[in-house]
């Protein structure tokens, strides 16, 4: 992957946050693209609330539907606060990349070498990058259960023996993630809750997202809705702020798209070590089929085929290891690349799509865990009308 080019920061962040409250303005044609796309999904998978946000030529448009509590009736808006599940994850890779641009670790440091107390374990010989990637060798999708503690959590570590050599399959896990984020954080002598919300948010311009919801938020706070329809929130377990822990809205979520379009052409207005740190979380360390995997974000060459992207967000990525193909010269993807990535917690499904050559952009976030085929064929029909 080469270099790729970006736009103008200034410019777009002008046209940008204009849009964002211009909302009851927008293209007649737009509102009915949405409307078409998103309301025969809210019906199928008897979705409560929908918030989406695109990003076309610099501007942005806002799109709600439905309810953020069924109990009183709140309807989703502007400041609706959803889970976003794994879409945390290119959150807590950006923390991690900060780290490296700071020169706090490399990616290529020993696991154990960061965290003295895993020395004489297998993480003696995985690195931070493969940790980062769910490449460490089969760490699981999901801790034990009897992990429920600092304690339990270093033991789990420290006994945790490998199914295959370290970066030569992929098998995605929060635990693997999770690690790279907690000992990211550590290496910058803050906790990663302390470093992210008030370190790497306030410089993203991230206003109304956070780990813990303070208490003057929890009324724009939506609740997700399971199987039964029962009303719920994320339990946080262990290292869930790390992996899956994030709570924001549609628009601020859009900002983090727009902050990862354009960082190639962030200027002295901006902090130089946070475009350092955006442009690694693109670079490309492995792939699996059509599927390069960064930082966070998991990237193909732009035009694609809407089962190819369905096929990189299936249930065998997500449940199965899969052999990976090493990038022999890592660099930061083209502008031609289509960066995604899908979240969900029991009451939540979110989704995230951009593509900075085309300056489209899309963030869906829902009350209701749906399946990622759903999203995806959504998303994709909105982005397809937007490249027109």
């Amino acid at each position: 992957m080469q270099q790729r080019q970006g736009m103008n920061w200034l410019a777009v962040t002008s046209l940008l946050w204009a849009g964002l409250t211009q909302a009851a303005t927008e293209p007649a044609a737009l509102r009915q693209l949405v409307d078409e796309t998103i309301q025969p999904v809210m019906t199928q998978h008897k979705i409560p609330g929908m918030a989406v946000a695109l990003l076309k030529d610099g501007k942005a448009h806002l799109f709600h539907y439905g309810l953020a509590n069924k109990a009183t009736g709140a309807r989703v808006d502007d400041q609706t606060l959803f889970e976003i599940g794994s879409v945390s994850k290119t959150l807590t890779a950006t923390l991690g990349a900060y780290g490296v641009a700071g020169g706090h670790f490399r990616l290529d440091d020993w696991v154990s070498k960061i965290d003295p107390a895993l020395k004489g374990s297998a993480f003696d010989r995985v690195t931070m990058g493969q940790l980062a990637t769910y490449s460490a060798g089969g760490l699981p999708l999901q801790f034990p259960d009897e992990v429920n503690s600092d304690a339990s959590m270093q033991a789990y570590y420290r006994q945790w023996s490998p199914a295959y050599p370290a970066g030569t399959h992929r098998q995605y896990s929060n635990p693997s993630i999770g690690l790279f984020g907690h000992l990211a954080a550590r290496s910058q002598g803050q906790p990663f809750e302390q470093l992210m919300e008030q370190t790497l948010l306030p410089k993203l311009g991230l206003k109304h997202t956070y780990i813990k919801v303070p208490e003057a938020a929890m009324a724009h706070y939506a609740f997700g809705y399971d199987k039964s329809d029962k009303a719920i929130r994320v339990n946080p377990g262990a290292l869930a702020a790390e992996a899956y822990g994030i709570k924001t809205s549609a628009q601020d979520l859009l900002r983090f798209v727009e902050a990862n379009m354009v960082e190639a052409n962030i200027s002295a207005q901006r902090d130089k070590r946070l475009q350092n740190a955006i442009s690694l979380t693109h670079t490309g360390l492995y792939s699996v089929g059509p599927m390069t995997q960064g930082l966070g974000w998991e990237m193909y060459d732009y035009p694609l085929g809407l089962e190819t992207l369905q096929a990189g967000n299936s249930n065998d990525m997500v449940l199965k290891p899969q052999k990976v193909t090493p990038v022999l010269k890592p660099a930061p993807a083209r502008a031609s690349t289509l960066f995604n990535k899908t979240g969900s917690t029991n009451g939540f499904g979110a989704y995230v799509a951009f593509v900075p050559a085309k300056g489209i952009g899309i963030v869906m976030l829902a009350n209701r865990n749906y399946p990622n085929a759903a999203r995806i064929e959504a998303a994709y029909r909105i982005l397809q009308q937007l490249d027109k």
